[in-house]
C-alpha cells in the first residue's frame, strides 16, 4: 500500500531523509510504517494539558501495536485562566489560527501520512479541528480530559470560576479572607481542562458531535486510568484510518457540523462554539452560517444541564453517560448516517449507549426546556447578529430593559465593578473589544463573575462585541456584530439610554429613534489603536466578524 511518507522515504533518492531519521534511532522497520503525526500541545503551564506528556506515550503505544511510526511534535496552547483580565487574553482567540497553520506546516513540510490530535482547551481544540479540516488526511482529535471539581462552594463542586465569584463576594464581605484563601488551594483539586461546562469541554464534546474523537473519550477525567485506554485505542484506529483511505473532510462535512450544532443546543454548550463551528466549517469548505444556529436553537430540547445551567459538572455528566448517551437521546433529530472515525456512523457509535438516571441528561420527551441551549440575537444593536445562552439565564432575566452604563475596554469595566460602581437595573456595555477592536475579541468572564459575587447576576446585565467564558450565568450578550471597531451600532450607545434584551423574540434593541442613531453614527470616530505591532497587529487587519467565525481567510485572496 502506498502513502504520502513513501515520497519521501524510497531509496535512493532520499536516503538523506532515512538517514536523518536513523540519526535518532529509527530503524528500517519503522520506515517502513506510515509515519503518525502526534500534535501534542503539552506544557506545564496549562492545566488542561499537563497530563498529555503521559497521554502521548500511550497514544504513541497505539501507534505502534498497530503498525505505525509514531512521530511526535509539540503545538502551543494557551490557558485561558491564566490569560484572562490582562492582555494576554487577547492572544487566546488569535492562538486559534495560530495552531491550524502549525499542522498544516508541521503535517506538510515532513508528509505525514495522518494526525493524532491531543488538546484539551479552548482554543487548541477548534484549531486542531480547523486544521485537520485543511490538511484533510486521516485525524483524531483526543482530548486530555476534565479536571475533578473541588471542594463544595456555593452549593456545587468548586472550579476556577468560584475564585472569580468568590472576589465577588470578598468584596461584597459574604466572604472573608481566609475562606478565600482556603477556596484557592481547594477549587481544582487536580489537572484536565476546568470541570465546568466551558468552551474547552464544549468543544471536546463536539469533537464527538462531529465524528473526530472516539466515542465516549471526550469526557473521561484526565486523572482516571480509563484515559489511557482510549489513548491506545486512537493510536491504534488512527493507523487503520491511513490504510482505510479515511481521512478528515470524509468526516467533517454539512452532516457532521449539523449534528454539532444540534448537540451543541442539546447540552447548552459555550457561546464560543458559535465561533468555532463556523471556522472549522470554514476549513472544510462546507458554507455554514449563524442562521443555522437559530434555526437549531428553536427546534432542538435542551436535554442536558451541566454547570453552569444547573450544579453538576464535567465528570458528572460523564458518569451519566456522557456524549454517547446525549447523542443517543438526540439521535432522531440527527444526521444519523454520518460517518466517523470509527469507520461506523453516528447511529452505530451510540446504538449501546446507555444514561444513568435523568438527572443531568433527560429524553426528547421529558427536556429541560423545549428550545435550545444558545440562541442567536438581532436588533438594532447587532444586525449582523448576537450571541447569548438562554440555558444559563434565569427565566426571569431572558427579558430585561436597563440603562447604559458605557466602558470602551473591559479593564475599565472591572475596576468599576469592583469598585461596586455598577447599580441594579443596569447595562453593562463593554465595547471596542471584538476581533478587530480588542484586538483579539477577549472574553469578559471576570466582569460577570463579579456581578454574580456581588449578588447582582439577577438585577443587571452585560453586553459585549467581545466574547464570553462558557460558564457566565446572569443576563448577558456577546458577540455583537458589526463590532464597534467597524462603526456597529454598539458604538453610538451612551450612559443613560435604555436598553432592552429579549431573548425570547431573539432581539437586543437601543432604545432610540433611527433618526439619533444616524446623527450619533455620523458623528463617531475610530478610536486610535493601542496594537500597532506584532501578530495582534496583523490579526486586527486580517479577521473577520465575529458572524463570520472571527477566522482569518485564506481562500481567494
Amino acid at each position: 500500500m502506498s502513502w504520502r511518507s513513501k515520497d519521501i522515504l524510497q531509496r535512493p533518492r532520499w536516503s538523506k531523509v532515512r538517514a536523518l531519521f536513523k540519526s535518532m534511532g529509527y530503524s528500517e522497520v519503522d520506515l517502513e510504517r506510515p509515519l503518525i503525526g502526534v500534535a501534542n500541545s503539552y506544557n506545564n503551564i496549562v492545566p488542561g494539558h499537563y497530563n498529555l506528556r503521559q497521554v502521548a506515550e500511550y497514544v504513541r503505544q497505539g501507534i505502534y501495536q498497530a503498525g505505525g511510526t509514531p512521530v511526535e511534535f509539540g503545538v502551543i496552547a494557551c490557558c485561558d485562566g491564566v490569560a484572562n483580565g490582562h492582555l494576554g487574553m487577547r492572544y487566546i482567540l488569535p492562538s486559534r489560527e495560530v495552531i491550524a497553520n502549525s499542522l498544516e506546516v508541521m503535517a506538510s513540510a515532513h508528509r505525514l501520512d495522518a494526525l493524532v490530535m491531543l488538546g484539551s482547551c479552548d482554543k487548541i481544540v477548534p484549531g486542531m479541528l480547523m486544521g485537520a479540516a485543511r490538511l484533510d488526511l486521516p485525524a483524531i482529535l483526543l482530548a486530555g480530559g476534565p479536571s475533578l471539581g473541588g471542594c463544595q462552594f456555593d452549593g456545587r463542586s468548586a472550579d476556577i470560576t468560584s475564585i472569580a465569584e468568590g472576589l465577588g463576594m470578598l468584596a461584597a464581605g459574604k466572604l472573608d479572607q481566609e475562606g478565600f484563601a482556603q477556596l484557592e488551594e481547594e477549587a481544582m483539586p487536580t489537572c484536565g481542562s476546568c470541570s465546568f461546562l466551558g468552551t474547552a469541554n464544549s468543544m471536546c464534546c463536539m469533537s464527538e458531535g462531529l465524528g473526530m474523537s472516539l466515542p465516549g473519550s471526550a469526557t473521561i477525567p484526565a486523572v482516571h486510568a480509563e484515559r489511557l485506554r482510549a489513548a491506545q485505542a486512537t493510536g491504534r484506529r488512527i493507523v487503520a484510518m491511513v490504510h482505510e483511505g479515511l481521512s478528515a473532510r470524509q468526516v467533517i462535512n454539512r452532516a457532521s457540523l449539523e449534528n454539532a450544532v444540534r448537540l451543541a443546543m442539546a447540552m447548552g454548550g459555550s457561546t464560543n462554539l458559535v465561533l468555532h463551528l463556523l471556522a472549522i466549517a470554514y476549513e472544510a469548505g462546507v458554507e455554514l452560517g449563524v442562521e443555522v444556529f437559530e434555526e437549531f436553537s428553536r427546534g432542538t430540547p435542551h436535554l442536558a444541564k451541566i454547570y453552569p445551567a444547573a450544579a453538576p459538572n464535567v465528570p458528572d455528566f460523564h458518569q451519566a453517560g456522557g456524549v454517547p448517551a446525549l447523542l443517543k437521546e438526540l439521535l432522531p433529530l440527527l444526521n444519523g448516517d454520518a460517518l466517523t472515525v470509527t469507520g461506523n456512523s453516528l447511529a452505530q457509535n451510540v446504538g449501546q449507549a446507555a444514561k444513568t438516571g435523568g438527572e443531568i441528561i433527560r429524553s426528547l420527551d421529558d427536556p429541560w426546556s423545549q428550545q435550545g441551549g444558545l440562541a442567536i440575537l438581532r436588533g438594532n444593536l447587532a444586525p449582523d447578529s448576537a450571541v447569548t445562552k438562554p440555558a444559563a439565564i434565569h427565566p426571569d432575566m431572558q427579558l430585561f430593559k436597563g440603562i447604559a452604563r458605557c466602558f470602551d475596554s473591559e479593564e475599565a469595566a472591572n475596576q468599576a465593578i469592583g469598585e461596586q460602581k455598577i447599580q441594579p437595573g443596569e447595562v453593562v456595555v463593554i465595547r471596542y473589544e471584538g476581533p478587530k477592536g480588542g484586538p483579539g475579541m477577549p472574553e469578559m468572564a471576570t466582569a460577570m463573575k463579579m456581578l454574580y459575587g456581588q449578588g447582582l447576576a439577577l438585577k443587571t446585565a452585560l453586553i459585549t462585541d467581545g466574547r464570553f467564558s462558557g460558564t457566565n450565568n446572569g443576563c448577558f450578550v456577546g458577540h455583537i456584530s458589526p463590532e464597534a471597531a467597524e462603526g456597529g451600532p454598539i458604538a453610538a450607545v451612551q450612559d443613560g439610554d435604555e436598553i432592552t434584551i429579549d431573548i425570547p423574540g431573539r432581539q437586543v434593541n437601543l432604545e432610540i429613534d433611527e433618526d439619533e442613531m444616524v446623527r450619533r453614527m455620523a458623528a463617531w470616530q475610530r478610536p486610535a489603536s493601542t496594537i500597532n505591532e506584532g501578530y495582534l497587529a496583523l490579526y486586527a487587519r486580517l479577521a473577520t466578524s465575529a458572524a463570520q467565525g472571527a477566522i482569518i481567510r485564506h481562500r481567494n485572496l
